[in-house]
């Protein structure tokens, strides 16, 4: 499986469920195996992120904060 983020996400300024609404519509568009970049301000994504993944059956491969933004990527299965 490619280790290239096929679309990224941005979703800074948006609050909860804003990320999860944004990433689900990119989901929808992109195909099995696509890698997705989510970037997210609303720190409820820490939760809501991981356990959206988890519900959804999708695969989160990566979760990071830096200076405020966090960072997903999450592969469509």
């Amino acid at each position: 499986m490619s280790t290239t983020v096929s679309i990224t996400v941005d979703a800074r300024g948006q609050s909860c469920p804003g990320p999860l609404v944004t990433l689900a519509k990119a989901l929808k568009e992109a195909g099995a195996g696509d890698l997705l970049e989510l970037i997210a301000t609303d720190p409820g994504s820490r939760s809501d992120v991981p356990s959206w993944a988890k519900i959804s059956g999708n695969e989160l491969l990566e979760s990071t904060e830096a200076e405020g933004e966090f960072r997903y990527l999450v592969r469509k299965v």
